[in-house]
């Protein structure tokens, strides 16, 4: 009697967060449908592949090219070389977030996670974000976490109410908001001025980095200021997603004083 052979690797996604196929790919596209990330197989691409990677890139969804195996892992069905992973939330353009918060005369105060790679972290901003009345929140195309059912568990469900813009570059978003009379502050333990001094009486964007590296210096260029939160422990820094919520309260509350 023949035996099936058991998968021992990684849980597959379920195949409700999925789509995979060249066409339901193209379908999913030209729909308008919320994608998330498209990962392609960097062996056998060919004219039609390359044709609806470029067009996914026209339309800011993230791609990565992967192993044959990878693909493999996901869906054992004829994938043809690339999967679509579905977005559990709609992206908002930051210029309707901003343009919205001051047609409703109030500051727009955004949060903007430049290199946060940690779904659990991305959520735990989120979710301050959402408590302390952030208006949004902006994430990179690239070098970012997904905004996965992970990081909406880690949110406590913030996410599916907070509205999140995914922008090509953090630097042209803050860019944008510069323009728009949005001040820009970067968070670093290494800056010298602390957050209890500063005076904030507007808007602003919160610019948060990467638990390691920080804010990267292409996004501190378009940062009016850098701040950081006063500590009296031995401990070296706080947890990114914990000093986030702390400076969205103490700068939110300066600037509604």
């Amino acid at each position: 009697m023949e035996t099936r052979r058991s998968y021992n690797g990684p849980k597959r996604p379920s195949e409700k967060t999925f789509v995979f196929g060249i066409h339901p790919v193209a379908e999913a596209l030209n729909s308008g449908k919320n994608l998330d990330r498209i990962v392609v197989s960097r062996a056998g691409t060919n004219e039609r592949l390359n044709k609806l990677v470029g067009q996914a890139r026209a339309q800011g969804v993230p791609i990565k090219m992967v192993p044959k195996a990878k693909l493999d892992s996901i869906t054992l069905k004829n994938h043809q070389g690339i999967v679509a992973f579905l977005s559990p939330i709609t992206y908002q353009p930051l210029e309707e977030i901003v343009m919205g918060a001051y047609e409703n005369g109030e500051s727009p105060i955004l949060i903007a996670a430049d290199g946060i790679t940690d779904v659990r972290n991305l959520g735990a901003i989120a979710r301050s974000a959402e408590c302390f009345g952030v208006h949004g929140l902006i994430i990179p195309e690239r070098g970012s976490a997904s905004i996965t059912d992970g990081a909406i568990k880690s949110s406590s469900g913030a996410l599916l109410r907070l509205p999140v813009c995914r922008v090509p570059k953090i630097t042209e978003a803050l860019k944008f908001l510069n323009s728009s009379g949005v001040e820009c502050i970067a968070l670093s333990e290494k800056a010298e001025s602390s957050i209890d001094d500063n005076k904030v009486d507007g808007p602003f964007c919160l610019v948060m980095g990467d638990e390691g590296l920080g804010v990267s210096k292409e996004a501190m260029n378009y940062c009016d200021t850098t701040l950081r939160i006063p500590m009296k422990g031995n401990t070296a820094s706080l947890n990114v997603s914990v000093s986030a919520g702390i400076a969205i309260y103490q700068l939110q509350k300066k600037a509604n004083s």
